[in-house]
């Protein structure tokens, strides 16, 4: 696999190498995904090289070798080009033998590419690119990019049709890998194609084989379709096919997917009125968005059920279904959180216990989620965001009494230290300060007497 930020430098790296497999006497072409996505337009960065050249020629005929997958005919070439340098994955024509843990081939065969071809998982990605061949002749397909497609399993009509179709015997296929079941949808949601019905079947039939798969696999092949914008596609085919169940370790639902669809793409999480953040407020980054999707989800089927998730056991599951790391799943929390908490009844509270809420994280994306199926509420509560956002304090001001200002006063650390603070911090926000001509001093006057009275004393 050629993997570079320059599409076109890591098309060059594979095609040199590709040049010298060719000049040592060899079948060399680029394989599955890179082939696929030239013939769809796209510019993709990573490029596998496929050859008949065994591991220990491909070592033979280039420098700095690694041997990634000596078991499976798997060689890492680096390659130098243009002041920058590329890792190019170089496997060797192979057919596969029996799938004992339904993962991996118990041994490989090394073959040729009709062999190769044969084993992959769906005919769109079973596809071989000759870069070299620069005048393809009228009856074969030819990239956009340059070079003759060789099909050899009839991937090339399924990919005009926008068909997504395993090789050879679906169920077959999918025993071999469970976690091709996987790859199925998210492949389908991405592509917008169509699951062909004998690979349909087969993907719900064997469903529940998915629960044997390696948590961490499932984890980061569902990361990878809630990434993406056609993450409501990919959740309704994963329900569709009765997949979520052993995915997301919970019962299947039929669900609507309103929530998971009005969510904006990741970095772009701000308020739904489109002026986008303001003081105080923590939209979620880019790298924990998978969270942020998997609450909008988690709503859906919670609401398809009769009922609103639970933010703590909620996450708990997901978190042992798919190894979320601590941010996502305090992401997903935080979002469950503020989206049980706006109701109705937020619209009543105290300002500062808005002002609280509406800087606490999670709050934009729960409001996205509300928005989805009660936009009369979400305007409300958007109008009441305003009007705490034009207040005296703002949103989330800075505290006029901190920390060092109590032990100042003579206090000492402990529980008693948060009560205060706290309490003090909902007079600046409720704008008790905000017209005396010493907001400071008033502060801590407040706190001197709140420690005085070992906190109680404000109603």
């Amino acid at each position: 696999m050629a993997r570079a930020q320059d599409p076109q430098l890591a098309r060059d790296a594979a095609t040199q190498v590709v040049r010298t497999l060719r000049d040592a006497g060899h079948e060399a072409y680029f394989a599955g995904g890179c082939v696929r996505d030239e013939l769809l337009g796209l510019h993709p960065t990573d490029y596998d090289v496929a050859t008949d050249a065994t591991p220990a020629r491909v070592t033979a005929l280039f420098h700095g070798t690694i041997q990634v997958g000596a078991s499976f005919g798997v060689v890492l070439v680096p390659v130098n080009l243009r002041a920058a340098r590329c890792a190019i994955e170089v496997a060797t024509f192979r057919s596969d033998g029996t799938y004992a843990d339904a993962r991996r081939p118990d041994h490989v065969t090394f073959a040729d590419k009709h062999a190769d071809a044969q084993r992959r998982d769906f005919t769109i990605n079973a596809l071989f690119l000759d870069p070299l061949e620069t005048a393809p002749s009228p009856q074969h397909t030819a990239s956009p990019l340059g070079g003759r497609v060789l099909d050899l399993v009839g991937g090339l009509a399924d990919l005009m049709a926008n068909i997504l179709r395993a090789v050879g015997d679906p169920v077959q296929r999918l025993a071999e890998d469970h976690l091709r079941a996987l790859r199925a949808v998210r492949f389908a949601a991405r592509l917008g194609f169509t699951i062909e019905p004998a690979t349909s079947a087969a993907l719900t039939r064997d469903a529940g084989s998915l629960r044997g798969v390696s948590r961490e696999r499932v984890g980061a092949e569902l990361r990878r379709m809630l990434m993406h914008r056609s993450r409501a596609v990919a959740a309704d085919l994963l329900q569709q096919h009765a997949l979520d169940a052993p995915a997301l370790d919970e019962a299947p639902t039929r669900a609507a997917l309103p929530r998971l669809l009005a969510l904006p793409e990741p970095g772009l999480t701000g308020l739904p009125d489109g002026r986008g953040q303001f003081p105080g407020e923590c939209p979620a980054p880019e790298e924990l968005y998978p969270g942020v999707a998997l609450a909008a989800w988690a709503a859906d089927r919670n609401h398809a059920a009769g009922f609103e998730p639970n933010p703590e056991s909620t996450t708990r599951r997901l978190r042992r279904a798919l190894c979320l790391s601590n941010d996502e799943a305090a992401t997903l929390q935080r979002v469950l959180s503020a989206f049980r908490d706006l109701t109705p009844e937020w619209l009543d509270r105290p300002s500062h216990e808005q002002k609280r809420s509406i800087a606490r994280a999670g709050f934009s994306e729960a409001l996205w989620l509300r928005r989805a199926t009660d936009p009369i509420l979400a305007d409300r509560v958007l109008n009441q965001v305003g009007l705490r956002r034009a207040s005296a304090s703002g949103i989330a001001p800075e505290p006029l009494v901190n920390g060092g200002d109590l032990l100042r006063l003579g206090a000492q650390s402990g529980p008693m230290f948060k009560i205060v603070l706290d309490a003090v911090f909902d007079r600046q926000l409720a704008e008790d300060f905000s017209d005396v001509p010493d907001p400071k001093a008033t502060a801590l006057t407040l706190a001197r007497t709140l420690l005085a009275n070992g906190g109680y004393g404000l109603t």
